[in-house]
């Protein structure tokens, strides 16, 4: 999954693809590098951001969008937290909602993804992001969050959405220390055994420049790449959210050829 942001103050990448031309010669470059689907957000999320109202983030969003799927012949997500704007995204071709607040945050958003039978990721976070790194204490990390993410697939399906549409995320980085997020990758197959497919974001993340000493995110690339082969080692196929993913797909297939099976795409993310 390529990060695609029509920000101006995301954490990695803020400003660089906040006009559609720029957007759509990016989404070209993730379909030409072996991206599979491509997620588009106009509201950073990272630490401290501020919030976005409703009107912005959907000027921000739709013309993106609109350009995007009428040239680039990927599945469309859309990283939001507002059931208007998922309407919007929808009705412009996105089939996909990634959603932070994992549809608590806005009262219709349940009923949004399931009249409209879309694909969602439900993701894990306390607090908002001027709050959540002061709600990072945890008694067992990984039995919180697994019981978090099954109490919201609950709430999906009496809503009616199909099990087969949810995807998870553990929310690396969301409400998360440095221990708590070694914690969490370590436990994905914990979170697996949920059933339900993963979705995981460590790319350019804080914890790897805390590990590295490497404060620019932009130059935290190889330890993504580091992580995202740990995880597909770890619990096989899932999908992995990325900033680079020339460099990620690349890493993947040859690592999937050196592996017992030897299948090139057999855990291309």
């Amino acid at each position: 999954m390529g990060i695609l942001n029509a920000t101006p103050d995301s954490f990695s990448d803020g400003g660089k693809h906040v006009s559609v031309d720029a957007a759509v010669a990016r989404a070209r470059t993730f379909l030409a590098q072996g991206a599979d689907i491509i997620d588009i957000g106009a509201e950073s999320t990272r630490p401290g951001a501020p919030d976005v109202d409703e009107k912005t983030e959907m000027a921000r969003l739709l013309p993106v969008v609109e350009a995007v799927a009428a040239s680039i012949p990927l599945p469309i997500s859309i990283d939001t937290r507002r059931a208007r704007v998922m309407r919007a995204a929808h009705a412009l071709g996105a089939r996909m909602m990634n959603d932070v607040s994992a549809l608590r945050d806005d009262p219709d958003s349940l009923r949004t993804v399931a009249e409209l039978d879309l694909d969602v990721c439900l993701m894990h976070r306390r607090g908002t992001p001027q709050t959540m790194q002061q709600q990072t204490d945890y008694a067992d990390v990984v039995t919180e969050i697994r019981d978090f993410l099954a109490e919201r697939v609950r709430a999906c399906r009496a809503a009616g959405i199909a099990a087969e549409r949810i995807v998870l995320d553990p929310g690396i980085g969301f409400a998360k220390d440095l221990d708590g997020n070694l914690r969490l990758l370590r436990g994905l197959d914990a979170l697996q055994r949920l059933g339900f497919p993963l979705l995981v974001g460590v790319s350019r993340k804080g914890f790897i420049g805390t590990l590295t000493g490497e404060a620019e995110p932009a130059a935290r690339d190889p330890g993504s790449v580091a992580a995202a082969l740990w995880i597909s080692a770890r619990i096989g196929p899932a999908i992995l959210r990325v900033h680079d993913v020339g460099a990620t797909v690349q890493a993947l297939r040859v690592w999937a050829a050196l592996d017992a099976d030897g299948d090139p795409d057999s855990r291309k993310g």
